[in-house]
């Protein structure tokens, strides 16, 4: 496979594809356990964004891109296995904050601890180098992606020069 960008597979397809091992890798992990909670792959990533001091449906919604009623339904199918409460909002009587309960806090313990397994059989796998520049790169600030389209603008600009 060439390592010209216009011939390899857009990077956002690499990303996604990372992301689908990890989630379908912690999903698996949590099928194998024997605490008969069944976490689906869309509570996952729900959990994933969900901050540790809670956050709005609506929040929720925008930081997954999708519906508020695609959020709130998953939101209720974790208030039902106990892994997140649905709280007034003390900064908006208007607004509902989801949090983790009290099991929700253990069962991100032990995502985390997963999580760090994963990250470990991934880097036995491609290279402990690999993983460590992957991670750097990933938490580099990025910029607004505003600003990047408007760079795009101004790279279009030099080539025709």
């Amino acid at each position: 496979m060439s390592s010209s960008p216009s011939e390899s597979e857009p990077l956002i397809r690499l990303l996604w594809r990372a992301h689908n091992w990890f989630r379908a890798a912690l999903t698996t992990a949590f099928e194998a356990q024997e605490d008969g909670v069944t976490i689906s792959a869309a509570h996952v990533t729900l959990l994933s964004q969900l901050p540790s001091e809670g956050a709005s449906i609506a929040e929720l919604a925008r930081r997954l891109a999708v519906s508020a009623p695609t959020a709130h339904q998953w939101v209720h199918e974790l208030v039902a296995l106990d892994v997140v409460t649905v709280e007034s909002d003390p900064r908006s009587a208007r607004s509902k904050l989801v949090r983790l309960s009290a099991a929700g806090v253990r069962r991100r313990a032990e995502t985390m601890r997963i999580l760090a397994g994963l990250e470990a059989v991934l880097a036995e796998r491609v290279g402990a180098d690999t993983v460590t520049a992957l991670r750097a790169a990933l938490e580099q600030p990025w910029g607004s992606p505003e600003s990047a389209v408007a760079k795009l603008a101004d790279l279009a600009t030099q080539q025709r020069r």
